[in-house]
């Protein structure tokens, strides 16, 4: 079992995204310490395995700080709980790359997240056989060890 925190703001506007509502981002509730906290207080039970980022899109430009504190919080205070995170920019191209989503705060980000799960949704391409993902182009990227050896490594789903 996770805890998901889904984002608003995304200008993918991916053909049949599962979640239109969050693109809008002024979509939901505004993002605050209190909202951090109550996501911690979540986290607390050991049956919880991680935190999932999921939107709209968490590497939009706007969204990257107020992440940036969350992530660092979550893995201070759960250092054994795993973060995951969905995003339509790939990771080596537009994350690392030159881009809009390249911002000061992404590559720290980055090093919060162990697992990634690059490339937008392509309707295409779907796939309803996929586990965690939902169209064959997108990949399960462990973000750490392809921090480390700077070629990406896909995650292991054992």
């Amino acid at each position: 079992m996770r805890v998901s925190l889904f984002v608003s703001g995304c200008r993918h506007a991916c053909k049949n995204c599962f979640n239109p509502e969050a693109w809008i981002f002024e979509y939901g509730q505004p993002f605050n310490q209190q909202i951090i906290d109550s996501l911690l207080i979540s986290l607390k039970p050991d049956f919880i395995s991680g935190l999932t980022l999921l939107g709209g899109e968490p590497f939009e430009p706007e969204n990257q700080q107020a992440l940036l504190d969350l992530v660092k919080q979550v893995k201070q205070a759960y250092p054994n709980k795993n973060i995951w995170c969905f995003t339509g920019f790939l990771l080596e191209h537009e994350l690392l790359g030159k881009s809009r989503a390249n911002t000061p705060y992404t590559r720290e980000l980055l090093s919060y997240i162990d697992v990634l799960v690059d490339g937008r949704f392509v309707e295409e391409l779907k796939d309803i056989s996929l586990r965690f993902r939902g169209s064959s182009n997108q990949r399960i990227i462990d973000v750490q060890k392809t921090l480390q050896t700077e070629k990406i490594v896909l995650y292991n789903l054992k």
